[in-house]
């Protein structure tokens, strides 16, 4: 599944998106990015780092337009401070996910007349 990952005052992020097929939607899931497996450091060319548990997770629709974008937060039961660039970086790739799936919400209708 595509990541991308950020940096922050010596903190790594992570976004993930996947689709979920029961929701007919794709989750921009922000996480802590965590240390790959050891056993991948002699792979040329492999990912140092993967997105841990996701903490926020945007549920964008892309079948119906009427369904709203939503944010989740998760909790586990302790406050996490989330620095306010990586916050704007994660909803930057919500809001490109959701132009995404609108203009193909477009097309599609467009097809169909």
């Amino acid at each position: 599944m595509p990541f991308e990952e950020f940096e922050r005052a010596g903190a790594r992020y992570a976004v993930q998106f996947t689709y979920a097929l029961p929701d007919d939607a794709w989750y921009v899931e922000l996480s802590e990015a965590v240390p790959a497996p050891a056993a991948w450091a002699d792979i040329p060319n492999a990912k140092t780092h993967l997105p841990g548990p996701a903490f926020v997770t945007a549920v964008v629709p892309d079948e119906d337009p009427t369904r709203e974008p939503t944010i989740h937060v998760h909790g586990d039961g302790k406050e996490r401070a989330i620095p306010y660039e990586v916050l704007r970086w994660y909803m930057e790739k919500v809001s490109e996910e959701v132009e995404r799936c609108r203009a193909g919400l477009i097309e599609n209708s467009e097809g169909e007349m």
